[in-house]
């Protein structure tokens, strides 16, 4: 009896042990409409319908198959960022894509807590100096009618004294009338070359003779002119401020979906996507597996 024993206690063992093997949890079947998973949540093919059309409107419908997969690549990471954000309670919940946009910007915030430095500005403004350079600029008003005479008659009000803005609201049929022509701030590069060589051969306050053109007749008024200048330190601050925090912001969101991609599992269903897919979730760097039917 007692060499029957070990045999008997090993028998034991091995009934206790094989019913807690096949007692472990698995995965559950994806639903008919999944497309992926991420963890154990599936995500449905309306949710990604639903965010190309606010991404790219209607035209999602006959982009092609790499760019469909692009932005499958681009909706599975903003999933991703969100869980991330609910993970490290930087938000409740994330309902809807103003929710989900607001988790993102909750993780984005939390990573984004110190501005640039001095030196760091600075250093931005040397290495950019060209950057910062400005050309001439006018600043200009003018008045557009559809045919000569009302152009001369213009000119003739002008010359009398009439103020060019009053002349300009009465007469001239350009959609900046009701502002009294004023254009705004322009540089040779933002005219047609034979309206800048007039325009830049006037003084400020300077009206210009009568410009024909192919849709009427325009005349000119500079009311103030800028020299070519780069733009001091002190006011281009704002400016370089705003591009490295787009820089360390555009960094951190890399960072976030590097580190969403290693934390949580992907899986691609490719046979319930009506493109061929080709994105990163169906190389080595993730799992992507075809759902059974």
């Amino acid at each position: 009896m007692r060499a029957v024993a070990p045999f008997t206690c090993g028998l034991v063992i091995a009934v206790t042990v094989l019913p807690l093997a096949g007692c472990q949890p698995q995965p559950s079947p994806p639903a008919p409409d999944a497309v992926a998973r991420i963890g154990r949540e599936d995500v449905r093919y309306a949710d990604f319908e639903g965010y190309l059309k606010r991404s790219v409107g209607d035209t999602g419908n006959v982009l092609a198959s790499d760019v469909l997969s692009q932005l499958f690549d681009q909706f599975l990471e903003e999933r991703l960022l969100v869980r991330l954000a609910l993970d490290r309670k930087l938000a409740r919940e994330a309902r809807g894509a103003a929710g989900q946009r607001t988790a993102i910007e909750a993780l984005l915030a939390d990573g984004l807590k110190e501005e640039a430095g001095e030196p760091e500005i600075t250093r931005y403004y040397q290495d950019h100096r060209q950057d910062f350079a400005r050309p001439e600029r006018v600043r200009l008003r003018q008045i557009l009618t559809e045919d000569r005479a009302t152009a001369e008659r213009a000119l003739k009000e002008i010359a009398g004294g009439a103020d060019f803005q009053e002349v300009a609201r009465r007469l001239s049929r350009d959609p900046s009338a009701a502002a009294g022509g004023y254009q705004g701030e322009l540089t040779r590069e933002d005219l047609p070359p034979s309206f800048a060589e007039v325009i830049f051969g006037l003084k400020p306050g300077e009206v210009s003779r009568l410009v024909p053109a192919e849709y009427g007749f325009h005349i000119f008024q500079v009311t103030d002119r800028e020299p070519a200048q780069v733009i001091p330190l002190e006011a281009a601050r704002p400016e370089i401020l705003g591009k490295l925090r787009q820089e360390r912001a555009d960094r951190l969101l890399q960072s976030l979906v590097r580190e969403a991609r290693t934390r949580y599992n992907v899986s691609v269903y490719e046979r319930n996507l009506p493109f061929d897919y080709e994105g990163y979730y169906r190389d080595s760097h993730a799992h992507s597996e075809t759902p059974p039917r």
